[in-house]
């Protein structure tokens, strides 16, 4: 009850105008907090686990990654991981590096056609948003390439893109 009397004692020291606006204010602060926390931009990414001379050859990818990729501009997810990047696009371009070989490469999908930039096939996947999922297949480990819908001129873009570093990283 003490604690209940003093608060009404503290606002009436206050000039009526600021205690007019002090309950408003503390409201309107709360909600923001609250709105901002709960808006969180980065998306979360499912970090692979790759190992032996899979991790080595990821961890060297990771190193000769862009920091721009086709206009936009490296915004890895947190927490980072050296096998995964992504580029700031809405939703983003996300790489992973180190994921296990797609069930989908040993079905009927396997044969479908897949494009070859430069040497290296990139096994295409066409999502449920739009979006494209781009595997480089034949490497010693495999690399996935997440092209969102509408940002680029050709899905196929951020992987072409990509491609050079891949083969320069990754034996096939």
């Amino acid at each position: 009850m003490a604690r209940e009397l003093r608060i009404p004692r503290a606002l009436t020291a206050l000039p009526a105008p600021v205690r007019w606006l002090a309950l408003p204010l503390a409201l309107t602060c709360t909600v923001v907090v609250l709105l901002g926390s709960w808006g969180s931009a980065d998306e979360s990414v499912a970090a692979p686990r790759p190992g032996g001379k899979a991790a080595g050859y990821c961890r060297a990818l990771a190193a000769a990654l862009p920091q721009e990729l086709l206009g936009h501009a490296r915004k890895d997810p947190s927490p980072a991981s050296p096998y995964v990047a992504a580029w700031d696009t809405t939703p983003r371009t996300v790489l992973r590096c180190g994921i296990d070989r797609p069930d989908e490469l040993n079905g009927p999908h396997a044969a479908d056609m897949s494009p070859t930039v430069d040497d290296l096939t990139w096994w295409s996947q066409k999502l449920d948003d739009g979006g494209y999922r781009f595997v480089a297949t034949m490497r010693a480990a495999y690399v996935e390439v997440t092209s969102p819908a509408g940002v680029y001129a050709s899905p196929l873009d951020p992987a072409a893109a990509l491609t050079g570093a891949v083969k320069a990283t990754i034996p096939g």
